[in-house]
């Protein structure tokens, strides 16, 4: 049997990562290393991925905020040809709510730092979980997840499928 293609690392567009990395690391938490300064910022989520309760020795996935004017690696110089998906479509990026945070939180952080809010308070059956979603203000979808758990308890007014 041969071993699967994985992913490994997921860029955040940004025509500013100087302050894609300001938002980010205000809405979540997450330590950005600029790696260089203004064309890329890597983000180091920390910890591991949780087994049973107990961190694994799985490392939670890095990601990065790349300048969509110059995105590297490439083997040309200046290849800024690239411009931000503002239209919607996109790629959208999943994140996991640790279970000691609080989603409507985080998506007010956003919100609060010019994030569009797509939609709060929904509930996804055939996945078990709870949702918010909104649109940063680079363009990239960014879905809050919340596990709903063994017995998940709908509050009233919130959309389900």
């Amino acid at each position: 049997m041969t071993y699967p293609n994985t992913l490994i690392f997921f860029d955040f567009a940004s025509d500013d990562p100087v302050a894609s990395a300001e938002f980010y690391e205000a809405v979540f938490g997450w330590e950005i290393e600029p790696r260089p300064a203004g064309e890329f910022h890597r983000i180091v989520p920390g910890q591991n991925f949780l087994v049973d309760d107990e961190q694994g020795p799985t490392g939670n996935l890095h990601l990065g905020i790349s300048n969509v004017a110059n995105r590297r690696p490439h083997p040309n110089p200046d290849n800024g040809t690239a411009t931000l998906n503002t239209g919607g479509g996109g790629p959208r990026i999943w994140i996991l709510v640790s279970d000691d945070d609080d989603s409507d939180e985080i998506h007010q952080k956003a919100l609060d730092r010019g994030a569009t809010e797509l939609w709060r308070h929904h509930f996804w059956a055939e996945f078990n979980g709870f949702s918010n979603a909104f649109i940063d203000p680079w363009g990239n979808e960014i879905v809050l997840w919340t596990k709903a758990g063994d017995d998940p308890q709908i509050p009233e007014g919130w959309t389900r499928e």
